[in-house]
């Protein structure tokens, strides 16, 4: 098992080590393992309307703001991913009525569900909520979408509902929005710079398009 798990980890420190030379879909990001923020920004108003119903959640303080990615905690990461994914797929429209709606699953999800299922398993194991992030983006079909960065020592892993690996930022398939502050829950940032923003803006960002995708 020592041997495993000595290759894994040297396997996720070859693949940050690698982010220098990988593509990703952020122009403003570095090819750090651990994503730059870009100042505050806007909560998501499918966020907001999840604490307006469950405040004493919101409430929580960050508790931390990294993992130390040790063999436990990847085991942890790539369980809970799994588990949470095993859950069916389908639109908030499908399932509320409404096109965004967050809300932790029971036997349907859509992207954020995913994400806050993943959230709070991981905290009530013993990982900070500040290194748990909700975070938005834009899926490769430029749909709106939503995942979990899980940031470590190693730098920020992504937990999506459409791709079952754990992968680090800069290999998933995804151009990432906002995302939770580490030391204030209650506050977003951006993972893009305002130039970014201002040529990206002019694009159109379709309902999130999680739910077909993974029944397609």
């Amino acid at each position: 098992m020592r041997t495993i798990w000595g290759a894994a980890i040297a396997f996720l420190m070859l693949c940050s080590a690698a982010a220098a030379s990988a593509p990703h879909y952020n122009p403003s990001q570095s090819d750090h393992p651990n994503m730059a923020t870009f100042g505050a920004t806007s909560m998501p108003y499918g966020y907001y309307g999840y604490c307006q119903r469950y405040a004493d959640r919101c409430d929580r303080k960050p508790e931390g703001t990294t993992i130390e990615l040790t063999r436990p905690a990847w085991s942890d990461i790539v369980r809970v991913n799994a588990e949470v994914n095993s859950i069916p797929a389908f639109t908030d429209m499908e399932i509320y009525g409404v096109e965004e709606f967050w809300e932790y699953p029971t036997t349907a999800a859509d992207c954020e569900d995913y994400a806050l299922l993943k959230r709070q398993r991981l905290n009530e194991i013993g990982y900070p909520l500040g290194a748990l992030l909700l975070t938005t983006a834009r899926d490769s079909r430029g749909g709106g979408h939503a995942v979990l960065t899980v940031v470590t020592t190693l730098g920020d892993f992504i937990l999506d509902n459409l791709e079952q690996k754990v992968l680090l930022w800069s290999d998933a398939k995804i151009y990432f929005l906002k995302r939770q502050s580490q030391r204030n829950l209650n506050q977003w940032v951006s993972l893009r710079t305002d130039e970014e923003f201002l040529i990206s803006s002019g694009n159109s960002q379709a309902p999130s398009t999680a739910a077909t995708n993974v029944k397609k």
